[in-house]
């Protein structure tokens, strides 16, 4: 038997009886420029956190990103590329989920409206799936039609400016886009600006529009990356890839805007080697952070001091393999699966519910050059 509890919009947190086990579906969003042949369908046993490999949906060109809707129907993926069909820019693909199997169905694939997508989410509503174009540094919208296919881009957001950094920062780079869970404000991460884009978000006609606020400046050279928002509604937490820390923020429902009040490192104070931050997620408790380091392969873990919200590090585990790209907590929120993509393998270790700590439980699955790792969400 396993029951349910939901702690707040998209986080579903499970207790299983361990007199019976039972698998949650996760899929592998990858590069294909090497050995990968598309996205990998594959499942955990909640239980002893033992991961297999069911199947891979092949024929699928760099899915680097992917998401799912929130009724476990259909699934999109980022074609990470900077032409289609003989036309500049990337695309974005549907699937149907197959119920029984958990493979995937191609529905259709549609432009990006720009270069290297690597970013996307869906609405609360499942109307509308928002795409961040690296190269470009824009964001389209793209409609979900009545069957879970994807309608051309109907709304295109470029952005504009530039940093410090060398290469990195000569023009904007969007990198995520995340939607706060009342579905009427749209932030967007973009690492060439060293900005946080707030939108206003129409969720009827898949519109955006500056907020009164319209971006926060983080510090030059940050390089924003991804964004999450705190289960309690008043913070929201940025990982900046360029210079390796974490920005925390004050958050206002109901004006939207972001208030910083601190930036902490993601990595030990005695590294001195290259280091590149990716992603970031909190814990089913809302008392601890995570991120990943990429160069020094480590996962950061902080703790949050429930009477203020500040940051302390409290772990660095490494990553047990190469370039830790996404990693996802699964929806019992006991485990933490790690996509090395340079080591061509997923990892897996146990959360420590009383520490937020990480532990490595002995399970590891190869798949070559993993990017993203995203689980099909129970149903409460």
């Amino acid at each position: 038997m396993i029951l349910f509890s939901v702690l707040a919009d998209d986080h579903i947190i499970l207790s299983a009886n361990r007199s019976s086990a039972a698998e949650f579906t996760f899929y592998v969003g990858t590069y294909t420029y090497g050995k990968s042949e598309g996205i990998y369908i594959c499942s955990m046993d909640t239980i002893s956190g033992a991961i297999h490999l069911k199947g891979v949906k092949k024929d699928v060109t760099n899915p680097s990103f992917l998401t799912i809707d929130h009724n476990n129907r259909f699934l999109y993926a980022v074609n990470e590329i900077y032409e289609t069909e003989g036309k500049s820019g990337g695309s974005v693909s549907a699937f149907r989920i197959n119920q029984k199997t958990d493979t995937l169905e191609f529905l259709n694939k549609q432009p990006s409206a720009g270069a290297a997508p690597c970013h996307l989410s869906i609405d609360k509503n499942d109307r509308f799936v928002l795409v961040s174009n690296y190269t470009s540094g824009n964001v389209a919208i793209l409609p979900v039609l009545e069957n879970g296919s994807l309608g051309a881009p109907i709304e295109v957001v470029q952005h504009e400016g530039s940093s410090i950094t060398p290469k990195r920062q000569q023009g904007p780079h969007a990198h995520s886009t995340t939607l706060d869970t009342s579905n009427h404000y749209a932030y967007v991460a973009d690492l060439g600006i060293d900005k946080v884009m707030i939108y206003k978000f129409d969720n009827k006609f898949g519109k955006l529009c500056p907020s009164d606020k319209p971006f926060i400046q983080v510090a030059p050279g940050a390089g924003p990356r991804h964004f999450v928002f705190h289960l309690d509604g008043k913070k929201a937490y940025l990982i900046n890839e360029l210079n390796s820390t974490l920005t925390a923020f004050d958050y206002d429902a109901k004006t939207g805007d972001l208030s910083e009040t601190q930036s902490i490192s993601t990595l030990p104070s005695d590294f001195t080697g290259e280091n590149a931050c990716a992603d970031l997620h909190i814990s089913s408790s809302g008392r601890y952070v995570y991120g990943s380091n990429r160069g020094h392969d480590s996962i950061v873990v902080f703790a949050v001091d429930e009477s203020n919200g500040e940051l302390s590090v409290i772990q660095h585990q490494s990553s047990l393999g190469k370039t830790p790209r996404t990693f996802a907590i699964d929806p019992t929120g006991r485990f933490l699966l790690v996509a090395n993509q340079n080591s061509d393998t997923i990892v897996v270790f146990a959360i420590d519910s009383q520490t937020g700590k990480l532990s490595f439980i002995g399970y590891e699955l190869k798949i070559p050059t993993p990017v993203c790792v995203r689980f099909k969400l129970p149903h409460a």
